[in-house]
């Protein structure tokens, strides 16, 4: 599996999917900020915290769904932490039998493990405490919050790189690779 910051190949993108990987073959869709998915986010957010209940390591909404004033893919992104996300047996039965569904694993790679939601279009991406990623994508939300010249830089970049076809949509969030890493680099935390 790629290091953080690195593109994956077609090879390791088949591999982190529990099924198939879906194939884009198209530009990708952003939408302008919309002041309902926060709201989305807190509806996830509890009905996470009903399931698991203590569980629950740290719970966040992360991605660009997150940042307003910032045009996403509207797919609500949900940074979950739970004691061990290897052990799947004490928490992917509770999300699964809510609806959740498995979509990556990736124990080669943090552990990183993918869901996709039951009813409200969700990737809620799962680690263990101590992972790096965790700190990365909560610097990076900060970031762009709080500075409106990387967000614009973001933005731009990313209407950019969308009007691009893509095999895969993982292609076009490697894509964005360096415009996050320059970001992170200029966060007083990076």
């Amino acid at each position: 599996m790629p290091k953080t910051g690195e593109a994956y190949s077609d090879d390791e993108i088949h591999d982190s999917w529990v099924t198939e990987p879906p194939v884009l073959n198209s530009t990708v869709t952003l939408a302008e900020y919309d002041p309902e998915w926060p709201r989305l986010y807190e509806r996830e957010a509890a009905r996470i915290r009903s399931i698991l209940g203590d569980r629950v390591v740290l719970l966040e909404h992360i991605g660009s769904t997150s940042v307003p004033g910032l045009c996403a893919k509207p797919i609500i992104d949900v940074l979950l932490v739970v004691p061990d996300s290897s052990d799947e047996p004490v928490y992917v039965p509770a999300l699964e039998a809510a609806g959740y569904r498995l979509v990556i694993r990736e124990p080669h790679w943090n552990e990183h493990r993918c869901f996709k939601g039951p009813d409200t279009n969700v990737n809620l991406h799962v680690y263990s405490p101590g992972c790096e990623e965790i700190d990365r994508y909560l610097t990076f939300r900060e970031r762009l919050r709080g500075n409106d010249s990387d967000r614009d830089l973001y933005a731009r970049t990313k209407r950019e790189l969308a009007s691009r076809t893509w095999k895969y949509i993982q292609h076009y969030a490697d894509a964005k690779n360096d415009v996050v890493a320059d970001i992170l680099r200029r966060s007083p935390r990076g």
